[in-house]
């Protein structure tokens, strides 16, 4: 197996934008083909979820390969749901690794606010197990919100915790010029202040409104490369030096543990190993909260802080820009914003620009290794990545 190594980066701003999906995955590729300074490249890798229900728009990887020019190269559609942006960086670096292709360009890309948010939240919602919860009017909110209040019970989380990783993103969301949501928000006016109730109203008891991702579109991009192909780049060399996937079951209610993000664990452990790291070897990471509780446990299960201890290292500020591993530096999904089938690639383009050093207000300082966790479903298909700079 080859190294593989990310040369070009590029993305999009999260928000409502007005362009159609495939001119908003070519800008996100056509920016990480002027990072790296390449104009082709082997193979196309398009990650998204919804552009045939939502956008009327099958086949997109072929679309996006001719709008951009890149013609005769490869072009595949990658959809694994929520992980589907780390789902397709997979498929780029196997087909690099292997010996297949020397370069391979992967983008994610959707393009959500086509439609209202109740068309929206049903969508996502086919993600559940179409038998045992779909039909029964399941949503990913009503997973989340029992899951949090199960999580409660048993370890102690509060609401002003959860509030303290939305006020934590946010402000960290405030320093990336690309994040959907600029909008500072402190823990009086969202939790304390007699207008909370009116500011941050309930959406799946326990959780509110602030502890819920926005619905954004959006596209991000990056160029995977072999090591011979890298070393020609005027950029700092970052590899990617491991991946993890792993699954757990459908229904969230056929699982032993219902507090226990097994998937998480699982591919965490994968990707740890293949790059011959820990946890306590991340200087930066990104994880997938979809809804702040998420970021919380994920925290516990990849292995940064023990079970039941994530919201005590958070009251600490272990996780903030300049705590012991800043989480979520981007904003995340929180404050960055959530265009399901870009996400995964976003992380990697924030993990990226902080191992080079260029994230400006929100840089991490001396990052070194860099972490993301894309969660498909509700914990039912992950994909954990890990990255390295080597100079």
């Amino acid at each position: 197996m080859r190294d593989v190594y990310v040369i070009g980066i590029g993305i999009t701003t999260f928000t409502r934008l007005e362009y159609p999906l495939v001119e908003i995955a070519a800008y996100a590729g056509l920016m990480a083909l002027r990072d790296c300074g390449l104009k082709k490249v082997d193979h196309l890798y398009v990650a998204n979820m919804g552009s045939g229900r939502v956008n009327n728009q099958t086949g997109l990887a072929s679309a996006v390969v001719d709008h951009m020019s890149l013609t005769p190269a490869g072009a595949e559609t990658i959809e694994n749901g929520p992980a589907s942006g780390a789902s397709a960086i997979k498929q780029g670096y196997l087909a690099i690794a292997s010996g297949m292709h020397d370069t391979t360009m992967v983008i994610g890309a959707e393009r959500m606010r086509e439609v209202n948010n109740l068309v929206a939240t049903d969508f996502v919602a086919t993600l559940t197990h179409p038998h045992a919860e779909y039909i029964y009017g399941v949503t990913l909110p009503s997973l989340a919100g029992m899951f949090t209040r199960l999580y409660m019970e048993k370890y102690g989380v509060t609401s002003r915790h959860l509030a303290m990783v939305a006020v934590k993103n946010h402000a960290n969301a405030l320093m990336n010029e690309f994040a959907h949501l600029h909008q500072p928000i402190t823990l009086e006016g969202i939790l304390d202040s007699p207008e909370a109730a009116t500011n941050n109203p309930m959406v799946s008891d326990p959780l509110r409104f602030f502890d819920t991702c926005p619905i954004s579109d959006g596209g991000a991009c990056v160029i995977l490369a072999t090591k011979e192909v890298a070393e020609k780049i005027d950029k700092p060399k970052i590899k990617l030096a491991g991946i993890g996937q792993a699954t757990d079951t459908h229904a969230v209610h056929d699982r032993v543990e219902p507090t226990d993000l097994l998937a998480v664990r699982g591919a965490a452990k994968q990707s740890f190993d293949m790059a011959g790291l820990k946890p306590a070897d991340v200087d930066v990471a990104e994880l997938h909260d979809a809804f702040t509780i998420l970021e919380i446990v994920e925290s516990e299960e990849v292995g940064f802080f023990k079970k039941g201890q994530g919201h005590i290292a958070l009251e600490k500020g272990e996780t903030q820009i300049g705590g012991k591993i800043p989480i979520n530096p981007s904003g995340g999904l929180k404050a960055k914003g959530h265009p399901v089938g870009a996400t995964g690639v976003a992380q990697a383009h924030e993990i990226v620009t902080q191992l080079r050093g260029e994230a400006g207000e929100r840089q991490v300082k001396n990052a070194k290794v860099g972490f993301t966790c894309n969660f498909g479903g509700f914990g039912n298909n992950v994909v954990c990545l890990t990255f390295t700079r080597e100079n």
